[in-house]
């Protein structure tokens, strides 16, 4: 949700074109400048200074759109600044309505977005200052974003931030995950490289590496990291069957072991994937909402459609299909191959499949 707060007359009408066309956005204006249809809109009004108004408001939205001046908006949001990863968006509008100002979390709060989304509604000039957007080369900190990519550590953001915007030479290793993440409309910079692996970039010998891979790195390829940022892409598909009443805790047991043998990371699941039967089994239930993975069930007849290596009878009289964690795992990765065909351990089947950009 975001905020849209105006503290004069040209302000006041702006802020109501905004929040006319901008989705999920709160208008707030003092109540001097009340036109009587605030209870039919839902404009919320305020009286007194807006100093008091803004520190709820900076704790509540994601993002502030500010029609007041930029001096007193930086001297009103100083005291109440934390964490670039935690502080809202703030955006800043000049009274006529010309310029759109990106002011605060550009790209981890959405500021720069926001600029341009307000921008746009308002046919004014979007001012955004960060380096990266100026430049048209990587953001390492969105880098990945919009698939859902994560970290592995945020340690060596700002050094790496600094080699890219700089124009040091800065390797790109993908193994996994989309591939279309050059959205500009101009060429890859030159100082940036792109290698087939994590061998190749260390014998280039580059100033700052962006890794992006489900893999755990060996030792000598963590040398790679010593200036560099892990990125983990939504690639793996866990198909799983268990027994009812199966706890989270086993569950999620046999999960970390199995990823652990193959040497792929938790943070790399995108999906579990069972049989309709399953689709109100407590134990999975809590394991996929724990970790934010998606949950996904097929009925048995979608299952045995698919051809599999190890069908069985016995399933097959339980669930009336004749597999439940290798035909889900395909089902839903679109793979021939998996990593783990099929896997028992306990009260648990595991089959682990990887997805292909």
């Amino acid at each position: 949700m975001y905020a849209i707060v105006a503290i004069t007359k040209h302000g006041v009408d702006i802020a109501r074109r905004v929040g006319e066309k901008l989705p999920n956005a709160d208008v707030y204006y003092t109540n001097k400048f009340a036109m009587g249809d605030e209870t039919e809109k839902n404009i919320r009004l305020f009286e007194g200074s807006v100093r008091l108004l803004l520190p709820s408001l900076f704790q509540t939205y994601r993002g502030l759109i500010l029609i007041i001046s930029l001096g007193a908006v930086v001297r009103m949001i100083a005291p109440l600044l934390k964490d670039k990863k935690t502080d809202p968006a703030v955006v800043v509008i000049d009274d006529k309505g010309q310029y759109v100002i990106s002011v605060l979390s550009g790209h981890l709060g959405g500021a720069n977005e926001l600029t341009r989304q307000v921008a746009e509604i308002l046919h004014a000039q979007p001012v955004i200052t960060t380096a990266s957007d100026v430049q048209k080369t990587i953001a390492v900190d969105l880098f990945g974003r919009s698939f859902g990519w994560e970290w592995e550590s945020d340690e060596k953001l700002t050094p790496v931030s600094a080699a890219v915007v700089n124009e040091q030479r800065v390797a790109v290793v993908q193994e996994s995950g989309e591939r279309n993440w050059w959205n500009y409309d101009t060429p890859l910079p030159n100082n940036i490289r792109v290698y087939d692996s994590i061998a190749e970039a260390l014998a280039a010998k580059p100033d700052a590496a962006l890794v992006v891979t489900h893999r755990l790195l060996t030792k000598e390829e963590e040398a790679i990291l010593q200036n560099g940022v892990l990125y983990r892409p939504k690639v793996i598909v866990l198909g799983i069957g268990c027994n009812r009443g199966t706890t989270a805790e086993e569950i999620e047991t046999v999960i970390r072991e199995t990823l652990d043998e193959l040497r792929f990371s938790l943070k790399s699941v995108k999906a579990v994937c069972t049989i309709a039967l399953k689709k109100d089994e407590r134990g999975l239930l809590e394991v996929v909402r724990k970790y934010g993975w998606e949950f996904v069930y097929y009925t048995p007849e979608e299952l045995n459609k698919v051809k599999i290596e190890q069908p069985s009878e016995t399933v097959y009289r339980y669930t009336g299909a004749y597999g439940v964690s290798e035909p889900a795992a395909k089902l839903y990765s679109g793979a021939e191959k998996l990593e783990i065909v099929k896997k028992k351990s306990g009260n648990v089947t595991i089959s682990v499949a990887l997805l292909k950009h």
